[in-house]
């Protein structure tokens, strides 16, 4: 009983912040910056300032789909974030573009997330069915929810792996909106709280994914006790 109660307060944390983020952008998506420039053009001049000139920067579909390709080293902005010319817009632009900076110096954390992308994704496939048959034959196959939870440990290794890949992109986007004038002293502060609830977003993840882990690991030892 305890484990759901922590399961449905998670999910209801989760909707919170989810909801409280794109409060935010709409909010900040009508606050424009003080010299016009949309999402596009502030990508493109801070791959300038950092002296990046391999990276592409395009318009994808989709509400907040904003990320960074490192395989072709691509910043993919949403349509809003590419034509917008808001604080919304300028604090996710400069985000992005903070993963093409990381992967140009090399960032170790990046590197690291990169190179789990495989076996994650491998994992993700097949994970839901191995632990729901583990979880069924728990009792007659024990090594078939082994198999599932280990499956699954990839996945919070990677949400966890994630959360500094995120807050440093974040740092750097705002320290380089800051120096650049992008945002003033009146506006910093409202790209700052944009990317702070984006990245709580990656801190519930993080946590729910763990929390769940330890729930299929509480199973098989309960199991192995009877």
């Amino acid at each position: 009983m305890n484990i759901w109660i922590l399961f449905i307060g998670f999910m209801i944390l989760s909707w919170i912040v989810s909801a409280t983020l794109k409060s935010k952008f709409r909010k900040y998506s009508r606050i424009p910056v003080d010299n016009g420039m949309s999402g596009r053009e502030v990508v493109e001049r801070m791959l300038r300032d950092n002296g990046i000139c391999d990276v592409r920067v395009q318009s994808v579909q989709g509400n907040l789909s904003d990320h960074y390709n490192p395989e072709n080293k691509t910043i993919n902005l949403s349509q809003d974030v590419y034509n917008g010319r808001s604080i919304a817009a300028a604090a996710v632009a400069a985000h992005e573009c903070g993963h093409a900076v990381q992967h140009a110096q090399a960032y170790a954390w990046l590197g690291f997330r990169s190179k789990l992308v495989p076996p994650v994704s491998f994992a993700s496939k097949y994970v839901q069915w191995v632990l729901l048959l583990g979880v069924i034959m728990v009792n007659t196959f024990p090594a078939l929810l082994i198999t599932g939870i280990v499956l699954f440990a990839l996945t919070t290794i990677f949400s966890f792996v994630t959360l500094p890949v995120e807050i440093n992109a974040s740092r750097k986007a705002l320290a380089w909106l800051s120096n650049a004038g992008i945002t003033s002293y009146q506006n910093h502060g409202k790209a700052q709280d944009a990317l702070k609830w984006a990245a709580y977003t990656y801190v519930v993840a993080a946590i729910g994914s763990l929390a769940t882990l330890l729930y299929y690991v509480m199973i098989f030892t309960g199991a192995r006790d009877d």
